[in-house]
């Protein structure tokens, strides 16, 4: 069972991934405010966070960068209904570990969550 957090301005696409996710025995904190979940990630160890990449405050690029630095060996999954390489690449670069479109896709979720828990963390 791994802990994750969810963070979606979109309430519903919290609660769907969180729902999915929990039938795999996973322990899911849904968030909806990027300052609530960053604070979340202070004090809590986390094994994954699934974060969307269009956010009401902040962008999902910034929220990833603020996560690697309070935890810079956090494993992150973005989501985006709106994909483009260049998302894509800057995720990617920034230590995201996997990308995943919107709508969900309940088998693609949890293999990419499977997959994505499934590795080591290595911090360069």
């Amino acid at each position: 069972m791994a802990k994750i957090v969810v963070l979606d301005d979109v309430v519903d696409a919290g609660i769907l991934i969180k729902k999915i996710l929990e039938r795999k025995d996973h322990e899911v904190h849904p968030f909806i405010v990027e300052e609530e979940a960053i604070d979340f990630l202070k004090d809590h160890e986390v094994d994954l966070v699934i974060l969307d990449m269009k956010l009401k405050k902040m962008t999902g690029i910034e929220v990833l960068e603020e996560i690697k630095k309070v935890n810079p060996s956090a494993k992150i999954m973005m989501l985006t209904g709106y994909p483009t390489i260049g998302t894509a690449r800057e995720a990617l670069s920034l230590g995201a570990e996997e990308y995943c479109v919107k709508p969900i896709d309940k088998e693609e979720l949890e293999e990419k969550v499977a997959s994505i828990l499934a590795r080591d963390t290595f911090i360069p």
